[in-house]
């Protein structure tokens, strides 16, 4: 059964792979055995995260400064992987934002600018990542949502309204990517990550004890998400493991979305 989860000889592209749960994902799938693609906006930080996969794990790993918003650096980032490494395999879509964002206050640029990193950049990476799975008939797309496209908040630090309603548009083309390639050899599924510590989350949300004091209360599991507990879920939806798996959702959220 083991053998089910092994990536030895995969290639996976990870967004938004500078920090957080991106750069924990990359160096998962490095430690399974795949060699990584790493795009984000920060080179820097990118090639910081590219050298520490190569000396924890001996895999292959490639920085590339891409903008997923911009279709024309997402689509040379693609071009280049393929032609580094001759295939993709794994696809993960990690790359998002999310900004303090009530319907009646936000304006215009603030939803555009949501809206163009959590679906436009989600569409422009599989618009040039699909093509080559269905080529090869075979891939694994897995899309980062948020346990927040199922359930809302209504504590003052969790109006987030286009991050609702970004992240409950990706189950929505997530579903319709699986309906429409699953017969090509691929599969696509997304997660929904609760209370994680990241550089999105950890000004706002980590430095409130009320916040994280009400978080744990109405949490079955009674705390935040430790380090590397998104990386399972991952996993599964990355390998064969998950082979007859097609356009559904996990909550990885200490059970918060049942309550």
């Amino acid at each position: 059964m083991g053998n089910l989860f092994d990536l030895t000889g995969k290639v996976a592209v990870v967004t938004g792979a500078s920090a957080g749960l991106g750069a924990d994902a990359a160096l998962a799938y490095a430690e399974a055995g795949a060699d990584v693609v790493l795009l984000a906006r920060r080179l820097e930080k990118l090639e910081a995260v590219r050298d520490d996969i190569i000396k924890k794990t001996g895999r292959r790993a490639l920085a590339i400064r891409c903008d997923v918003t911009v279709e024309a650096q997402v689509k040379s980032a693609i071009e280049t992987t393929l032609s580094t490494f001759g295939k993709i395999d794994i696809l993960l879509n990690n790359a998002g934002i999310a900004e303090h964002c009530a319907v009646d206050e936000a304006t215009a640029e603030e939803w555009d600018r949501v809206i163009a990193v959590n679906i436009k950049g989600l569409v422009f990476t599989c618009k040039y990542v699909v093509p080559h799975m269905k080529e090869r008939g075979y891939g694994k797309i897995v899309n980062i949502a948020s346990v927040n496209a199922i359930v809302a908040d209504k504590s003052d630090l969790f109006i987030r309204h286009s991050y609702n309603t970004t992240k409950a548009a990706v189950l929505g083309l997530t579903k319709g990517l699986a309906a429409s390639y699953a017969q090509y050899g691929l599969t696509v599924n997304a997660l929904g990550p609760g209370l994680f510590e990241s550089e999105m989350t950890a000004e706002r949300l980590f430095k409130s004890e009320e916040f994280l004091a009400l978080y744990s209360y109405m949490n079955p599991t009674n705390r935040p998400a430790n380090k590397g507990e998104l990386n399972g879920p991952i996993l599964f939806f990355s390998s064969d493991a998950s082979s007859y798996v097609q356009g559904q959702f996990i909550a990885v959220d200490g059970g918060g979305s049942i309550v």
